[in-house]
């Protein structure tokens, strides 16, 4: 018979949870392999996919996490939180146009203020970077 604890070290929800106390410590080694372990026990935890991609971008690793990010999407299309993560990280790439489209798609799924924020500081940085 399997212990609590051997029940719990065997879900994704505790490796998700552990990987995700790990990135918010900036320990994103640590934390991808947790992450890689919960999308082991179930590879469709698109939380588990999109907070991968949040700590890959922490050692930007820029690809690998848009990858991610995109496999959450995929799992789950109004999953708004991981459209927010994609559209922050092709600002930092520079891919403007298409973060404001994928914040455009957070934004019609869930009106938060800071992804309204988010699209509007990419219209003043393109203005900055034409004029």
């Amino acid at each position: 018979m399997a212990s609590w604890a051997d029940e719990h070290h065997n879900s994704s929800k505790f490796w998700s949870g552990k990987g995700f106390v790990l990135c918010e410590t900036a320990q994103f080694e640590a934390a991808i392999a947790a992450f890689e372990q919960a999308i082991a026990l179930n590879p469709a935890d698109c939380k588990a996919w999109n907070n991968r991609g949040n700590a890959l971008c922490g050692m930007k690793r820029y690809a690998e996490a848009l990858t991610s990010y995109e496999k959450a999407i995929a799992m789950q299309p109004d999953y708004h939180l991981a459209w927010f993560n994609r559209g922050l990280l092709l600002a930092e790439m520079g891919a403007y146009g298409n973060a404001v489209e994928s914040y455009e798609h957070a934004i019609a799924l869930h009106p938060d203020p800071r992804y309204l924020h988010a699209q509007q500081g990419i219209w003043i940085r393109e203005k900055l970077y034409s004029a």
